[in-house]
C-alpha cells in the first residue's frame, strides 16, 4: 500500500479531489492511504504559534523551525520527504513515475513566506516545485503531485494502459480524442478511428502526438527525439 503523508497547517484541505472517484475507490481497496498531520498541533505555547517575523527584516512571516521539527520528529518515517517550494526541482512525469515506485512519500507544505531554512538543512529535505509561479501555500501543489503519482500505481486506474497512452508518458503530448456523436456541428470524427484497423489507428495517433508535440512543445519534442535515438542505439 502506498502511503501519502502530508504535513500542513491546513489539514482540512485534504483529501480534496483525492477523496473522489478513482482515488476514493483505490483508498477503499487499500491501494493507497492518506495521513495528514497538522503542524499547528505541535506548537508549544498557548496561542499555538507556528510562525514569526523573519530575521533581517522583510514582509510576511516564516514558519518556525522548532515547531516543524517537532511535528516531523513525532511522525516522520523512512519515506523520502519533499518540501513544496517554487525554488525546488520542477516536478515532471519522470519524477512522478519514480515516486510511484516508492512505498510512500512525505510532503511538507509551507505557508506565509516559507519555512525556516534550518529545518531543510538539518533534515536534508529536498525541495520540489510544480512550476515557475507562486502559490499561497504548498497544499494545492501537494494534491497535484499526488494526483500525478497515484494514477500510476497499479490498480488505481481501471485500465492499466490509460497512464501509458497519455501526455508525457513518452515525452509526447496526447493525441486528440473523440466520442459520440459521430457528427457534431457538421464536424466529423476522423474516418480512421471508425475503420476498425487497429494498426492504422495506432499509427494515426502516434503521428498526431508527434505533430502536436513538435508544434506546441518543442522542448518536449527535443527530449523525445533524444530518447528515441538513444533507444535505437541499443536495439
Amino acid at each position: 500500500m502506498f502511503s501519502a503523508n502530508i504535513f500542513t497547517l491546513y489539514p482540512d484541505v485534504f483529501p480534496g479531489v483525492l477523496g473522489q472517484g478513482i482515488y476514493e475507490r483505490a483508498s477503499k481497496n487499500n491501494i493507497w492511504k492518506l495521513n495528514v498531520k497538522n503542524i499547528r498541533d505541535y506548537a508549544s505555547d498557548k496561542h499555538s504559534t507556528v510562525d514569526d517575523k523573519p530575521f533581517g527584516g522583510g514582509s510576511g512571516m516564516v514558519m518556525k523551525a522548532d515547531v516543524i521539527d517537532k511535528c516531523l520528529d513525532k511522525n516522520l518515517n523512512n519515506f523520502k520527504t519533499y518540501y513544496l517550494s517554487p525554488r525546488g526541482k520542477v516536478f515532471d512525469q519522470d519524477l512522478a513515475n519514480q515516486i510511484s515506485n516508492f512505498d510512500g512519500i512525505n510532503l511538507l507544505c509551507g505557508h506565509f513566506e516559507g519555512i525556516d531554512q534550518r529545518v531543510l538543512d538539518h533534515r536534508k529535505i529536498e525541495e520540489i516545485s510544480i512550476g515557475d509561479f507562486i502559490l499561497s501555500g504548498g497544499e494545492s501543489a501537494a494534491i497535484i503531485i499526488l494526483d500525478a503519482v497515484l494514477r500510476l500505481i497499479p490498480g488505481v486506474l481501471g485500465n492499466e494502459n490509460s497512464a501509458k497512452d497519455e501526455s508525457f508518458s513518452e515525452n509526447l503530448l496526447e493525441y486528440p480524442q473523440y466520442t459520440q456523436p459521430r457528427v457534431w456541428n457538421n464536424l466529423e470524427v476522423p474516418s480512421v478511428l471508425l475503420s476498425g484497423n487497429h494498426a492504422e489507428i495506432k499509427d494515426w495517433r502516434l503521428n498526431q502526438s508527434q505533430s502536436i508535440t513538435r508544434n506546441l512543445r518543442p522542448d518536449l519534442w527535443s527530449r523525445y527525439i533524444k530518447r528515441k535515438k538513444k533507444k535505437n542505439k541499443y536495439e
